[in-house]
């Protein structure tokens, strides 16, 4: 039986009806940019969210780049974050011309781990980023304590955790501006690109809608130097029908990891772990095993779906030797990436799906 990683058509047949009407009231109307659509998501992502305001934008990146933008990072400044993420976070940072310094990881959730913050702070710290990968939020109180103590702005990366909770608060209230991504593979996913910012100070906001309009306000009149990040109509439409599924997805999700929690639990395997007081949205199941290249390859023999997140950690990129790290400098993002794999997660996985996976996986290591 094939096994997909990500099924988006199984989506799109349970909503399948809903969407095309929406798409096509959309087209008839001949709103394409900005509209009536962008601003009732806005006001349903704030609430989802549990925020003042939220931004939409074209990308998760672009929401990355806004939110640095609002705080006014420039060249020679210093952003901390962790080196165990997908590439925008660090490469936005880069592009204002401020410099990443790096932070390892905590090795049982895989998020920057606060412990070793402080070390890393200096005069030209502008922000600190930490990273809800997974679907599992940053342990955010001691991170939010140090930058309260230094003045510090925090733009969380939450753009695989929209729906996480962290003792309660949703992913994305916590620190100055929350950054997520609508891309399709999300728990939320556009069909394209597409992001929003959360945030509950105004003057934020404001000022993060009128960088993603080349710093325009009113139309024309430049304030500041910004970029074009709008999201279209269509793909607020689109998110527009999706979000009210979206906590029975996540109980989807989180079904299929306890049935692999249970099914690998006697297997020579690291399974994720939910930190106390987060409650995990499941973006990713993540195992681990230093035998991770061999299953991989043996899943993929039997057209299981699996991926490598992430196998390269920032700080070894090509494009960052400048940096002067080096192998070693941050163990644990490093084991991370050696030893990692991602399964079917999806909350379509039907139970013969959700068995032959775990079937795989049993007779691998038998």
């Amino acid at each position: 039986m094939t096994v997909p990683l990500l099924d988006l058509p199984a989506q799109y047949r349970e909503i399948g009806d809903e969407l095309e009407k929406e798409v096509i009231e959309i087209l008839r109307s001949g709103r394409y940019i900005k509209g009536p659509k962008l601003e009732e998501l806005e006001k349903e992502l704030a609430a989802y969210c549990g925020v003042k305001r939220a931004v939409t934008c074209a990308s998760g990146t672009d929401a990355i780049l806004l939110a640095l933008m609002a705080h006014s990072v420039k060249a020679g400044d210093e952003v901390i974050t962790t080196p165990y993420t997908f590439f925008a976070t660090g490469g936005c940072i880069s592009r204002l011309g401020a410099r990443p310094v790096f932070v390892d990881i905590d090795p049982v959730t895989y998020n920057i781990d606060p412990r070793l913050i402080s070390a890393a702070l200096s005069d030209k710290t502008a922000a600190i980023v930490p990273v809800h990968l997974y679907g599992q939020c940053a342990d955010m109180d001691p991170i939010l304590k140090i930058a309260r103590e230094r003045d510090i702005p925090v733009i969380e990366d939450a753009a695989q955790a929209i729906g996480a909770r962290y003792r309660g608060r949703p992913a994305g209230s916590m620190g100055s501006i929350g950054c997520f991504s609508f891309f399709p593979s999300k728990n939320l996913g556009a069909c394209g690109d597409g992001g929003f910012m959360t945030t509950d100070d105004t003057d934020l906001a404001d000022r993060l809608t009128i960088l993603r309009e080349h710093g325009a306000k009113p139309k024309y009149y430049h304030k500041v130097i910004g970029i074009n990040s709008r999201m279209d109509a269509l793909q607020a439409g689109i998110i527009l029908v999706k979000l009210p599924h979206l906590d029975k997805w996540h109980e989807g999700r989180r079904r299929n990891a306890a049935f692999y929690d249970r099914r690998l639990a006697d297997l020579p395997l690291v399974l994720p772990r939910v930190a106390e007081g987060c409650d995990s949205v499941f973006n990713q199941y993540v195992i681990r095993t230093e035998r991770r290249d061999d299953l991989r390859k043996y899943l993929q023999e039997r057209e299981i779906g699996n991926e490598i997140y992430y196998p390269v950690p920032l700080h070894l990129q090509e494009c960052y030797r400048d940096l002067g790290y080096g192998e070693g400098s941050f163990p644990e993002a490093e084991g991370a990436a050696r030893e990692t794999l991602a399964l079917p997660i999806y909350p379509q996985l039907t139970e013969a799906q959700l068995e032959e996976v775990a079937s795989a996986i049993e007779s691998f290591f038998a």
